[in-house]
């Protein structure tokens, strides 16, 4: 076997049936013995070295452990890591656009309730006619609507805590309010503008977490954080002014990865979601008034196109669910190849 810059990981009179394979990862002080006889999916090997769901064993585990039953086997990826089934949400922003179009995702895969926090005093017709699809869905959840400034950080925690008190958990959460404002050259921008971009993006993104974090490690449970930035997190966009915008959506990613390092331990999983050009109402307030803007952009990815919201909905499903329990810290780009380019 042989490492990069050609250095051998095993020698090969090393190898034997008597000696187990032995291998030491690339800048790592520990040494891992591997017994010939077990096999690192099985159930006993992962229960010494993971945490494993009450419904495991999965996958190659689940056939190694039934490999002598004759009774039928189940498939569990999608009623089982893929489901969310009586788990409740937190998602904010929720009232329309793509953050409405991730509480419904959430809904589908089984939640039993997702709470929608949005500035309106009362939701919008979008939200109205959602809900009311929802309810006609068969042994679906419930959608509810909570109005509140993500920026008052009391408000969002007390918003968590009653939902915790009502529901007996609180297991996921999106962060998806944010603001984008009209181009304004850098050296001119308003200073109250600035902060309000940020006080949005960046302070009501923490504060929603929190809220939402607070309550899974008051149960116990686990949970998993989903943070919206954006690819202009870690690009410009070509010909836009939009420092806060980006600037903001840069915060966003160092949070993530931040709160994901201090929250490992108490098993909850906090990720980045950096979507591209998705026409959206907030887009749209840019492309509808621009002739031209929309074959621009859409010419600077190799999709040639922007991108739907539900497009989001299977990486959001995946985030929220025990798929993706070993990810954390990650961020997730959804932007049709922009970045490729």
């Amino acid at each position: 076997m042989i490492a990069r810059f050609g250095r051998p990981l095993v020698k090969s009179s090393s190898l034997s049936a008597s000696n187990p394979l032995t291998c030491f990862a690339r800048f790592s002080t520990t040494k891992h013995t591997l017994s010939s006889r077990e096999s690192p999916s099985s159930v006993h090997a992962q229960q010494k070295r993971s945490w494993l769901p009450p419904y495991a064993p999965v996958g190659v585990a689940a056939a190694l452990e039934n490999a002598e039953s004759s009774a039928p086997a189940e498939s569990t990826l999608l009623e089982k890591e893929f489901s969310l089934a009586d788990r409740v949400a937190l998602v904010s922003g929720a009232n329309r656009g793509l953050g409405l179009e991730m509480a419904m995702a959430l809904l589908e895969v089984g939640s039993r309730a997702v709470y929608c926090v949005d500035l309106p005093r009362t939701p919008g017709e979008e939200w109205n006619k959602v809900q009311q699809y929802i309810s006609r869905m068969s042994g679906k959840g419930r959608l509810e609507y909570i109005a509140a400034d993500v920026r008052d950080q009391n408000a969002m925690w007390k918003i968590g805590e009653q939902i915790g008190e009502k529901e007996g958990r609180l297991d996921t959460c999106i962060a998806a309010a944010g603001i984008l404002r009209p181009d304004f050259d850098c050296l001119q921008y308003p200073a109250e503008t600035f902060s309000e971009v940020m006080g949005i993006n960046v302070n009501g993104v923490l504060y929603t977490a929190q809220a939402a974090g607070r309550q899974m490690e008051r149960f116990g449970n686990g949970g998993s954080i989903i943070l919206v930035a954006s690819m202009s997190g870690s690009i410009t966009n070509m010909h836009q002014k939009w420092v806060p915008y980006n600037t903001s959506k840069s915060a966003v990613l160092q949070m993530g990865r931040s709160m994901a390092c201090e929250l490992a331990s108490r098993r909850i999983r906090v990720n980045t979601l950096s979507p591209g050009y998705i026409y959206t109402t907030l887009t749209g307030q840019f492309l509808d008034s621009q002739p031209g803007l929309l074959e621009n952009w859409s010419a600077q990815n190799p999709t040639g196109r922007l991108g739907r919201p539900d497009e989001l909905r299977g990486a959001v499903a995946w985030l929220a669910s025990d798929a993706s329990t070993y990810c954390t810290g990650s961020d997730i780009i959804v932007d049709g190849g922009h970045r490729a380019w």
